[in-house]
């Protein structure tokens, strides 16, 4: 196992504790034939003002993931520290490799950051910075956001994604800050969920979090990205880092990961000829699309169908698949509302 009690190899260019904005690197140092001695830069944004809660916001933690990112950098431009009540530590880039060749994940060591919590401070340039991230970060902050899409492999109806912690309290504080973002779908993470990302990191170090899911397919939708803007300018009113507008106190509806079984997956390579989209409740049996076999042209398409009734959370963006590929998550809505 990682010791995570050893110090980060990796150093900022800023003083997180000066007041101001200021702007630097965080140095990713990983000696390799593009880079022998120097360092991979990961973008710092730091805006402190008055006393107040400390939030760090995170885009880019998968490289191909860019309303988020744009979202950030939106944020930036229109803040100073004469408006803020705290700090936010703004990282638009956190997988900086990743995001620069618009790439899931890191081009150094095919490391998924997100898989990769809590890290290791000896290990390969992913596990360096997801140390980074929970032993030196996460223990100043009182909430993080952490921003997602479904890259260029998939799109995600837009949903905020809260963390059910064994401490409830922690669980209500996560609650409300999905809440205060303001998108009507939270999706609750719970045992089927990943316990190697951010979120969980959180969990260990007791800080309130949200991610969220915003579209995806490669590009930022100016729509989708608007949401996201908005969304943190609600939940920094929230935490009362800025003199912000409330969400609108809208129904939200609830889903969690019932079963990875309830999902659609391909059951052999060919081209997925999908007829249904994120968004959409569905029924067992129901047609999802037609699995084609190009290269076999006398081969017969197959009909694909829903295993399970749910909530189709995302959908893949690809025509040709591969056999195992996911092609639809499948969700369900949470028991009791819990």
């Amino acid at each position: 196992m990682p010791d995570r009690s050893l110090q980060s190899r990796l150093r900022l260019t800023i003083d997180l504790d000066q007041p101001g904005l200021l702007t630097g690197d965080l140095m990713l140092r990983w000696s390799d034939n593009a880079n022998p001695l120097g360092y991979h830069p990961i973008p710092v944004i730091s805006i402190k003002g008055a006393a107040g809660p400390t939030v760090l916001v995170i885009g880019g933690t998968h490289g191909d993931e860019f309303e988020g990112p744009s979202a950030i950098m939106r944020l930036a431009r229109r803040l100073s520290p004469d408006v803020v009540s705290g700090q936010l530590i703004l990282m638009p880039a956190l997988n900086a490799p990743a995001v620069a060749a618009s790439s899931r994940v890191s081009p150094l060591d095919d490391g998924n950051l997100n898989r990769t919590f809590p890290g290791d401070a000896d290990g390969g340039p992913t596990a360096m910075l997801a140390h980074f991230v929970e032993t030196v970060l996460l223990p100043r902050c009182d909430a993080v956001i952490d921003l997602h899409s479904g890259g260029k492999a998939s799109f995600f109806q837009p949903c905020v994604l809260a963390t059910r912690t064994a401490d409830r309290g922690l669980y209500d504080r996560n609650l409300e800050l999905a809440r205060a973002f303001g998108l009507p779908l939270v999706w609750v993470l719970g045992a089927n969920n990943d316990n190697r990302s951010v979120n969980s990191a959180a969990e260990r170090a007791g800080v309130a979090m949200i991610a969220a899911e915003l579209g995806g397919g490669g590009g930022s939708d100016p729509d989708i990205a608007e949401q996201a803007e908005r969304g943190l300018l609600q939940c920094l009113g929230h935490l009362g880092v800025l003199d912000a507008p409330a969400a609108p106190h809208g129904e939200q509806r609830r889903i969690e990961i019932a079963s990875p079984l309830h999902s659609l997956y391909a059951p052999a390579d060919g081209l997925f000829d999908r007829l249904v989209r994120a968004g959409q409740d569905v029924e067992e049996g129901q047609t999802a699309g037609w699995l084609h076999h190009l290269s076999e042209p006398d081969r017969p398409s197959r009909r694909l169908t829903f295993p399970h009734n749910g909530f189709v959370l995302a959908h893949t963006c690809r025509g040709m698949v591969r056999r195992g590929e996911m092609l639809a998550l499948v969700v369900r809505d949470v028991a009791g509302g819990s």
